[in-house]
């Protein structure tokens, strides 16, 4: 580093040659930079290392054979890191990984259609009666058809026959092909492929272990205990991604929502006492705890973990609340408490 910092030209012209060598072995080199959230525990000197590595990869971008991949958490982009000159130049390549519930079930699809041996000749013969035409095949892969990897009636009755067409016994309990997704979405209505993968993994085996002779693989009790294990999957990553998070979000345990941040707000500090060390761990701790408890409820909502509803109240979904022990009226059972 001492060597980088006193040798600007020498640095260039070693990666300028770097370039030249890979550009003549027909060879294109990939830096990929992740994990940025580790490198402090200080929101400051997180910023200062993030916007130095993205002047760092801005510079990069005239070697034609040398490219550079920078992943971002929402909440560290949304801070002054592209305060720098040029930045427009980055920020034009930037892409948003967010999934919508048609590209969740075309992965679904992907993958089945995918399977080896036997599953995957089923499950081929299934998607090819439904789409009333063979999947094709290329270099030994299977790939779908568009219509297939777009909500329509095709993706639908693709999934009908895997669960059934109601959650329940009839039209009042929703539909699984909507059921599925948005009972795992975050309060950003966002859903996540390793969420939804894991909850239908989880629903088959609930489905051939206590259901063997429903007409689906997918029974729509197992569905609902698909999510609880999705929810415990979420909350073990989200312990490892916001240490703090957990921290806050056990002793809220009982509670019903939607409710009064009041009513949180009290459990906080009753378990707190008005010290906030607890959330100081080794990594980076709510963005605005400055702000006491409300600093720290925006933050929940921003992650997606809280949802502020129109009339003041706060409410969690599905994929946070069923882990970490809450309840609500009509909603799926928290993990703890479900039976048989």
């Amino acid at each position: 580093m001492d060597w980088v910092r006193s040798n600007p030209e020498a640095l260039a012209k070693c990666v300028e040659k770097l370039n030249g060598t890979l550009q003549e072995k027909g060879l294109k080199g990939f830096l990929v930079f992740d994990a940025l959230d580790r490198t402090s525990n200080d929101w400051q000197t997180m910023d200062d290392i993030v916007r130095d590595l993205l002047r760092i990869v801005l510079w990069l971008k005239p070697f034609q054979a040398i490219h550079a991949k920078v992943f971002l958490r929402e909440d560290q982009f949304g801070r002054t890191v592209t305060d720098f000159p040029d930045a427009s130049k980055l920020l034009a390549t930037k892409s948003e990984l967010t999934w919508q519930p048609h590209d969740l079930h075309g992965l679904l699809w992907q993958l089945l259609c995918n399977a080896s041996g036997e599953d995957g000749e089923v499950l081929r013969r299934v998607y090819d009666g439904i789409m009333g035409r063979q999947a094709r095949q290329q270099e030994g892969l299977w790939f779908l058809e568009d219509e297939a990897k777009l909500d329509g009636q095709k993706q639908r009755r693709l999934f009908e026959a895997l669960a059934g067409a109601w959650m329940g016994k009839d039209r009042r309990r929703g539909v699984p092909y909507v059921w599925s997704v948005s009972h795992l979405a975050d309060g950003r209505g966002q859903t996540s492929p390793r969420s939804f993968l894991a909850a239908i993994r989880a629903a088959a085996e609930d489905s051939l272990e206590k259901y063997p002779g429903h007409p689906h693989a997918l029974h729509y009790e197992s569905i609902k205990r698909g999510v609880q294990k999705a929810s415990e999957i979420r909350i073990g990553e989200i312990g490892e991604e916001y240490p703090w998070v957990k921290i806050l979000l056990e002793p809220l345990a009982g509670l019903t929502v939607p409710c009064e941040f009041s009513v949180i707000e009290e459990r906080w500090a009753q378990f707190f006492t008005g010290d906030y060390s607890m959330l100081m761990q080794t990594r980076l701790p709510p963005q605005h705890m400055e702000r006491g408890w409300p600093g720290i409820m925006e933050d929940l909502v921003r992650l997606g973990i809280f949802e502020k509803m129109k009339d003041g109240r706060i409410n969690m979904p599905d994929l946070y609340r069923v882990g970490f022990g809450l309840g609500r009226r009509g909603g799926v059972k928290p993990m703890g408490r479900i039976s048989g």
